[in-house]
């Protein structure tokens, strides 16, 4: 474990009006380490990522990026920071092209960071099915192919580390398959990532660590390894 780790989460408290979501939790994640926050619908982790965003005011908590305190920053600087997300819904542009919705994306790389640089032609052969259609309009695209467009998007902003919300929900087999090649291969670049999932077996592919959160409280933290292991504690807030 680093000295620093590249995010660190401590004490966040969030709220969806008068309605209290998250409670006082704490994860941390370390450079280029793909980390899954595990847990049922509602449990409370796309509020997590939306929070750490900046997309939902904290009541209370403190986000640090690299040893920086984020916590009171716009959502758009915490972007341009070096901290991507990919929403679970996608939001592409689906009146441009593959390649118009990568320069949509298009952020200058820091030259600080080792791995900082990507392109539509360096995306293309991490999401070859996306190179075959880059000039077609991104409304005709499948469900998992819009997935792919909004990971790639992200990059284009040369994040240092990417918020990804439930990557596996609601597409086929088969892009499910080439979503956890995809992240592998982005682990070896050196970009870290936080992956919302509650598909396990999905997890378990491509996941150094977990978190399991029910009700917005953590309970449990620890390798995937020892969550994979532990029968009870995926009866009790994984499986359904």
């Amino acid at each position: 474990m680093s000295e620093t780790p590249l995010l660190a989460v401590s004490g966040l408290n969030a709220f969806y009006g008068a309605a209290h979501i998250l409670f006082d939790l704490a994860f941390d994640v370390e450079p280029g380490e793909v980390v899954a926050l595990m847990g049922r619908n509602g449990a409370g982790k796309s509020t997590t990522l939306k929070s750490i965003m900046g997309m939902i005011e904290r009541k209370s908590g403190i986000v640090r990026l690299a040893g920086r305190d984020i916590s009171a920053l716009p959502t758009y600087e915490i972007a341009r920071l070096g901290l991507g997300f990919v929403p679970e819904d996608r939001r592409i542009f689906t009146d441009l092209t593959i390649l118009e919705n990568l320069e949509v994306g298009r952020q200058s790389a820091r030259s600080a960071d080792a791995g900082a640089g990507w392109t539509p032609e360096r995306l293309f052969e991490l999401f070859p099915n996306l190179a075959e259609a880059r000039h077609r309009s991104a409304a005709r695209l499948s469900g998992g192919e819009q997935q792919m467009l909004t990971v790639a998007r992200t990059l284009m902003g040369n994040p240092r580390l990417i918020l990804l919300d439930e990557p596996s929900e609601g597409v086929a087999p088969i892009i499910v398959d080439a979503m956890a090649d995809m992240i592998v291969e982005l682990k070896k670049t050196g970009v870290a990532i936080v992956l919302s999932e509650q598909n396990l077996p999905f997890a378990e592919l491509v996941s150094d660590r977990a978190y399991v959160i029910e009700k917005g409280e953590m309970r449990f933290s620890g390798t995937m390894r020892e969550l994979s292991g532990n029968e009870e504690l995926r009866r009790a807030y994984l499986e359904v």
